[in-house]
């Protein structure tokens, strides 16, 4: 397993040990003594999500559970490519409302955590791209909230301008008017 650390706090890039032969691939997408041991990720991964979109051009969030049901997400691209982005929410942060892309792809493997206190959101760069990601919290209706994707006090360069979406993304708010409930020490 290959590590990379972000700029932000407990975030990091994660590409698994990958053994392939004539017949395919195997890999370990998630291995919770590995995740302790070599990425020092403490995480009781209790959900695992699946989400497939249909079109290129296609975005997801910006998402976020509030406290105390905020959740870490440990998210890779299974077929296609994505463009996934990660914002930083804990205003005490020295990273607050900064934001970093990666390209999550079926043949690259690469796998990002996202620590909580953070939005998530990611763009479809291939039509027919399968999203799967496990959180640390269970889905919480009354914790979720939406940031818009557009917002200019982030200035997050997702390379497309009319993205497809659903009603409730594109009503998100901006970081401004978000309730957010999030701080470092809270959130590590």
């Amino acid at each position: 397993m290959k590590i990379t650390n972000l700029s932000f706090k407990n975030a990091k890039i994660i590409i698994p040990d990958i053994f392939e032969d004539d017949r395919g691939f195997f890999m370990e997408s998630f291995s919770s003594k590995k995740f302790r041991e070599l990425a020092e990720i403490e995480a009781d991964l209790v959900q695992d999500n699946h989400c497939m979109s249909k079109s290129k051009g296609t975005l997801r969030g910006l998402h976020f559970q509030l406290n105390p049901k905020a959740q870490s997400k440990l998210v890779r691209c299974s077929r296609g490519a994505i463009l996934d982005v990660i914002v930083d929410l804990k205003k005490d942060s020295p990273t607050y409302k900064q934001w970093h892309a990666e390209k999550l792809t079926s043949d690259n493997r690469k796998q990002i955590w996202v620590p909580n206190g953070f939005a998530h959101g990611y763009l479809t760069l291939t039509d027919f791209a399968e999203v799967q990601y496990k959180v640390d919290q269970y889905y919480s209706p009354a914790s979720e909230r939406s940031l818009a994707w557009n917002d200019p006090c982030l200035a997050i360069d997702w390379g497309i301008d009319k993205p497809i979406m659903s009603q409730k993304d594109m009503e998100a708010p901006l970081l401004k008017d978000c309730e957010i409930n999030f701080t470092k020490e809270i959130n590590n």
